[in-house]
């Protein structure tokens, strides 16, 4: 839905909560859960969707007629879309997923050729005047990235994919943008470290790959790459790293780097008490990966997972604060254990979101259907309306 028109801002919600492999499943869910929260949010005006496309749908959604069948039906129905969730490659929910959702990563053909199909998709879905993102992986996780050529190669497969933006633009003049996502335990996790590549790619590397691809000077290259490569900042990442989400969000637009979306999410928050430990248990799950971070008047620890932390956390401090990457739902204020890092997208965030820094906003809570049984809602579409009113409410103050 657009909530701002000058400069023009779209808040939506990330279709990644809804279980779906294949484009069929991804339709239904649209029809199933999307048109019922559209309902409850804006039953009267368009409502923006944020797509979430494995490459096996992102194939299926290419074939025949599909993708002009899923354009009259968002033009029926009252909906648009401008942003899709590129990030998990594969299957995302009802197995374990973990570390497996990064793969394949940016220094593969087929991470390269997936984002360019899911460009095509949104250049011929997008609206007129509107423009497009795309988030994805912050490149590979980090144990992943063991040589100097694999970051070659990830650099000139984001150019690829860059380029073949341009082209679109040039052809059907829709602007696309992949919007790297820092993560934790990622090849790019800190703020300083998207900074640094992407300083690498649009001052140096860039503009010459750019150049020679396109036939572009030297500043027209630049421009195309900082016009289609840009972040997608995940607040409840943001949280993980303890960064302050104001300054970064700050930093990077003072850099001229485009900050194509931003995802709107919580992690958790607690004091390192016994009850905290033993109320952490309830938010294990098979399926995906959930950091730790602790930080404190001691050295700071970090665990890949959150089982791991439990197992390792023998000598409690109560002056030591964690930090676990599991979105919970923004509407959630935490407990007498247990808070919620959602306070970080009100106050100086909310004054720049709500003052056009980014285009696009997307809910994140992607971990409605693993949240322990007293967390998790009946109504997923209940659910999901509550998180908008809380964002309309305390960060768009609406």
């Amino acid at each position: 839905m657009r909530v701002r028109n000058d400069p023009p801002v779209h808040l939506t919600y990330c279709l990644n909560v809804h279980p779906g492999e294949t484009w069929a499943e991804n339709l239904e869910a649209i029809r199933t859960h999307a048109l019922a929260v559209k309902a409850r949010v804006c039953p009267d005006e368009p409502f923006g969707l944020g797509l979430r496309l494995s490459d096996a749908a992102s194939r299926e959604l290419v074939e025949g007629d599909a993708l002009t069948e899923f354009r009259n039906f968002l033009e029926t129905n009252g909906l648009y879309a401008f942003t899709i969730n590129g990030f998990p490659f594969g299957r995302f929910h009802g197995e374990e997923v973990k570390e497996k959702v990064y793969q394949p990563g940016w220094s593969t053909p087929e991470r390269r050729d997936y984002t360019i199909r899911l460009a095509d998709i949104l250049s011929a879905l997008l609206p007129e005047g509107v423009s497009g993102s795309i988030s994805t992986s912050p490149l590979a996780y980090r144990t992943a990235v063991d040589n100097e050529e694999m970051l070659h190669e990830m650099a000139n497969n984001l150019l690829d994919a860059a380029a073949h933006c341009h082209r679109l633009r040039e052809r059907t003049g829709r602007e696309v943008c992949i919007g790297i996502e820092p993560e934790p335990d990622c090849f790019l996790e800190r703020t300083d470290e998207i900074v640094a590549f992407l300083d690498m790619l649009t001052r140096f590397r860039g503009p010459a790959y750019l150049q020679e691809a396109l036939g572009l000077n030297e500043e027209e290259a630049r421009a195309s790459v900082q016009r289609h490569v840009g972040v997608c900042y995940d607040t409840a990442h943001a949280a993980m790293a303890f960064e302050d989400p104001a300054a970064c969000l700050s930093r990077l637009a003072s850099r001229g780097l485009h900050v194509c979306k931003v995802q709107l999410s919580a992690a958790i928050e607690c004091d390192a008490t016994e009850a905290a430990r033993l109320r952490l248990k309830g938010f294990q799950d098979a399926v995906y990966l959930h950091q730790v971070r602790m930080r404190g008047k001691g050295r700071p620890k970090r665990w890949a997972d959150l089982p791991d932390a439990l197992a390792d956390s023998k000598d409690i401090d109560e002056a030591e604060t964690w930090r676990t990457h599991f979105h919970v739902p923004l509407f959630w204020p935490g407990d007498d254990v247990l808070r919620s890092t959602r306070e970080q997208l009100t106050g100086e965030v909310g004054e720049l979101l709500r003052g056009g820094l980014c285009e696009h906003l997307e809910i994140e809570t992607y971990t409605m259907n693993v949240l322990p049984p007293d967390l998790r809602p009946r109504d997923i579409a209940e659910a999901i309306a509550r998180e908008f009113d809380w964002v309309r409410r305390n960060v768009l103050r609406r």
